[in-house]
């Protein structure tokens, strides 16, 4: 928008308020970010555990693939005001994106917070690949079996609605993606650009909203605060816990047995209903993480690209507890880098394990390597090097002949599994 662009936020409708208030256009996409949430847990992330998990997986997909053109061509839903997309910012869940780009004949590039692009230094974070020999071709395995569960539904858009050929069994999900420019959003200090990786790639950097600055605490929450030793902070976000009652009973015990105060974010999951008030324990609904990390002095959550981020800013060691998707690799990225205890993943969640995390994260080593990789981040700026990325890979115009020029906007279909 600072370039003169108009921007259109597609995304889920939960979020419109959000998109609306951050002064930008919304238009909303299908299917239901807790429907997903509820089976990326259950499954572990996008391929089903089970047969009776498929058409619940595949209605949403649908519902997300055919809200992708109307996203980039229809009227806005509440002003009536006309759209026409000229670049579409998309991110991989949102299959369907370059081939709606390519019906309409424009330029599409991918922003996404884990990696999708093949390389030899890591595996697909939806895989279970443990040996590097692997690594390269866990992205083809995880592509194509994906591709699998989709393809029909696509070629049923690009016929139908796109009036396209349809593409071939052996093309993969995203079709000719190989030209498609690639941005990935995460420090380059957490974890570097693979050396096997194009100038088709970039990594930009952690981008952050500042909430911060106009944030007013609870007063009670600032008391709290002042009262006594720096918190721990625990929570799981958007995320459906299994057994809240239990986790919560695990997480108490866990900060008396360490002699640490905590901070209890209740999320959607339900945590935290204790028997009794306790003094050491603070419970809270969602505030802004930029301004609530700098005053603990440990954070253990889910894992999730945007949290991970705003925790290591905040120099906070961190403890991983991964549901899935990218969340174990952020996991293992952050025990690498020295400044978190290996992931628990939730299915492993106990007492002992949240003892020894806490514990390693008390390791004032672990707190002096948080401290650094907060220094190194602090001089990055990840929206500009996005919006750099954006236009740095954007193809020159060709003027056509006779034809009027089209308002300039960018259609983002973006947030669209809630990755934040």
């Amino acid at each position: 928008m600072d370039y003169g662009h108009r921007v259109r936020l597609a995304t889920h409708s939960n979020f419109k308020e959000f998109v609306l208030t951050a002064g930008l256009e919304f238009y909303p996409l299908g299917g239901d970010p807790k429907v997903l949430a509820g089976y990326m847990v259950k499954n572990k992330g996008f391929l089903p555990s089970g047969p009776s998990e498929i058409p619940i997986q595949r209605n949403q997909m649908k519902e997300i693939i055919y809200s992708l053109l109307p996203a980039c061509k229809e009227p806005d839903i509440d002003s009536g005001v006309p759209f026409k997309a000229d670049a579409i910012i998309a991110n991989p869940p949102a299959y369907g994106h370059t081939h709606v780009a390519e019906a309409l004949k424009i330029p599409i590039h991918i922003f996404f917070t884990m990696p999708w692009t093949p390389t030899n230094e890591f595996p697909h974070p939806l895989s279970r690949v443990k040996q590097q020999a692997g690594y390269r071709l866990s992205y083809q395995i995880v592509d194509s079996l994906i591709w699998l569960g989709i393809r029909d539904m696509i070629n049923d858009l690009r016929k139908k609605k796109l009036k396209l050929r349809p593409v071939t069994y052996l093309s993969g999900s995203q079709g000719s993606e190989t030209d498609v420019p690639h941005a990935y959003i995460w420090s380059p200090h957490l974890v570097p650009k693979p050396k096997d990786w194009g100038p088709k790639i970039d990594v930009v950097g952690f981008c952050f909203l500042d909430l911060a600055s106009s944030f007013q605490p609870p007063e009670s929450l600032v008391k709290w605060l002042e009262d006594g030793d720096e918190p721990i902070y625990i929570g799981f976000g958007s995320l459906p816990v299994q057994e809240p009652k239990k986790m919560t009973e695990i997480i108490v015990q866990a900060l008396e047995k360490t002699g640490q105060r905590g901070i209890i974010n209740k999320g959607w999951g339900g945590l935290g209903n204790l028997a009794e008030p306790k003094e050491s324990i603070y419970l809270l609904d969602n505030i802004p993480h930029d301004w609530l990390f700098l005053h603990c002095k440990a954070v253990v959550h889910h894992g999730g690209a945007g949290t991970t981020a705003a925790g290591l800013k905040a120099a906070c060691p961190t403890t991983i507890v991964p549901f899935f998707g990218d969340q174990p690799f952020w996991g293992d990225r952050v025990h690498a880098r020295g400044v978190g205890p290996p992931p628990i993943p939730v299915d492993e969640f106990s007492l002992t394990k949240l003892v020894d995390a806490i514990n390693f994260m008390l390791d004032p080593k672990v707190k002096e390597r948080a401290t650094e990789l907060a220094k190194a981040m602090e001089n990055e700026d990840g929206v500009t090097g996005a919006v750099k990325a954006f236009f740095k890979q954007l193809p020159r115009k060709k003027p056509e002949p006779d034809s009027e020029p089209l308002p300039s906007g960018i259609s983002s279909i973006c947030r669209c599994f809630g990755c934040s």
